[in-house]
């Protein structure tokens, strides 16, 4: 029982980055320039990709009998980026609003090494989140390769 507690605490922790997530790209959106309104559909598609990972785990959460989450983050055990990132889109330019992405995007993959580094979870929760890990792996390579690109310029 001690386990399903623990383990419903980390899915928590993960179901608030993916809020965090959610909202820092919805502030992303709503910051951008006209001049950067191509990045639109691709913070779109991060946060459908965010929606679904987070249904995923809503899910393992009322399977083990626990409450799942429901905000963005304000404490938990894991690190969380996104907190800092949401402040800090007002005005930039577009090299600033992918370095600030990436940023959170570290963040979440942070998050979940973390929770792939506790010894509590079961095996189906451990592939469940290792398969998200590498679906945001291939978001945060998209940010960072834009990013990088911007940089060189």
């Amino acid at each position: 029982m001690e386990n399903n507690k623990e383990n419903a605490e980390i899915l928590n922790d993960l179901i608030l980055i993916n809020n965090d997530r959610i909202v820092g790209y919805e502030k992303a959106i709503s910051e951008l320039k006209p001049e950067d309104s191509d990045l639109k559909p691709l913070f779109l598609e991060m946060i459908k990709q965010s929606h679904k990972l987070k249904a995923n785990l809503v899910q393992e959460v009322q399977v083990i009998g626990e409450e799942a989450e429901s905000g963005t983050t304000t404490s938990g055990k894991i690190y969380r980026g996104w907190m800092d990132v949401k402040a800090v889109f007002t005005g930039h330019d577009r090299e600033t609003v992918l370095n600030n992405c990436e940023y959170g995007e570290d963040a979440a993959q942070n998050a979940y090494q973390m929770a792939l580094e506790e010894d509590t979870l079961s095996e189906n929760l451990r592939a469940l989140i290792s398969e998200q890990k590498f679906d945001l792996r291939g978001s945060h390579d998209e940010i960072k390769s834009l990013r990088d690109q911007v940089a060189d310029h």
